[in-house]
This record gives structure tokens, sequence and C-alpha cells, in this order.
């Protein structure tokens, strides 16, 4: 299992904000939008075993799972439907039980502790959990190249903005490792996309 957290800091929690007309004036929700697509989608397909969780204001987590998703497509505006949809069902979120959006997504009452715990542990721990091994994706990390993938990896990362202080102090007290994936910042979308890569092609011996 390949599981991405990202981090949306501006992304209102009332459905009634989120115009699919303008999706990038929703706290910025079309880059989360594409960290989805990229992270579940192939061309012409679905990949498997991923999960992405959107961290939406520090307050709900929205989770889209490729092994159970159904008519989601890669483009931006359905992609924010859905979110918009699970901000909507936010009322059926009690405790920690998930409110079911629609098949393969899901949103629970989770901020970014309570999410990294589900996924990897308490703070403290070892950076490993029941679900993967937790490594934030981070422009001072170490080269991603020189790294060997985790077992099940649980990657953390922010969209437009740094990592708040907080958020940083939490998953540095979690993280096994912390990675960069090239010289270059990229898009929060672009990352994941080579991370896909770099875990594809491990120990791949020809193309």
């Amino acid at each position: 299992m390949r599981q991405f957290v990202v981090i949306g800091r501006d992304v209102p929690t009332d459905p009634d904000a989120v115009s699919l007309s303008d999706i990038p004036g929703a706290g910025r929700l079309d880059l989360l939008c594409r960290c989805v697509s990229a992270g579940v989608f192939l061309s012409h397909g679905i990949r498997e075993s991923v999960r992405v969780h959107l961290v939406i204001a520090d307050a709900f987590t929205v989770t889209f799972d490729a092994d159970t998703l159904r008519h989601l497509h890669p483009d931006e505006r359905n992609v924010a439907a859905r979110v918009r949809d699970a901000l909507a069902a936010k009322e059926d979120a009690i405790g920690h039980m998930p409110a079911d959006v629609s098949p393969g997504v899901e949103l629970r009452r989770m901020g970014l502790d309570a999410t990294l715990d589900r996924l990897v542990g308490e703070e403290g721990g070892s950076g490993r959990g029941p679900d993967g091994t937790l490594v934030q994706l981070h422009e001072d990390g170490d080269p991603l190249v020189d790294a060997d993938p985790p077992t099940d990896p649980v990657f953390v990362l922010s969209d437009h903005h740094d990592f708040a202080p907080a958020a940083a102090e939490s998953i540095a007290d979690r993280a096994e490792r912390r990675l960069r994936v090239g010289p270059e910042l990229l898009h929060a979308d672009h990352t994941i996309t080579v991370v896909h890569n770099w875990l594809d092609t491990h120990g791949y011996a020809s193309y």
C-alpha cells in the first residue's frame, strides 16, 4: 500500500464555499484535486493499493481509496465535486467513524495529528505503524534517489504553503525519514508523480 497525506491549510470546511466554477478560489482546492489525480490514476486506469488523504483545515480528512473508487474522473472539477460532497456529509462523521461519501471516498473528523496517529502511530514513535512508514517530502530532505523505498510508505507533503510550525513538529516527531525528490522545487502533484515513478522503477532492470 502507498499512501499520500496532503495538507490543505486554506480549503474551506463549508461545502457552500466550494464553487466548481472557481476551484482555485476555494483555498487552492485545485492543487489538492491534482494531487488526488496524480495519486490514484494511471493512463486509462486506476492504480491499485493507493490511498490519498486530504487534510482540510486541520479539521477533516477526506480519503480516496483507489481499490474501491468508482465513477471518479481525473479532471479537477470531478474531484472537487467529490470533496464538496464529502464536506457536505461531515455531520455523518461521528468521532473517528467515517462518513461514507461514495464508493472509495470517506470523510473523517480528524486533523493532521489524528490522521498520522491512525496511519503510523503516536508521536515519538518509530515512524512505523500498522499501515505503513511515515516519510516527509521536504526540500531539506535527503535525496530520493539515494534512499531505499520503505515498506508500505506513507508520504506527507504540504500544498502551496510551507509546513506550518505545529504541523512540521508533529511530522518530525513521527517520521522515519525526510526525503527530497530532486534539485528543483515541484508542485505537490508533480512530487507525487515523481514518488510513484521512484517506487514503480525500484529494482527495474530495463525499460
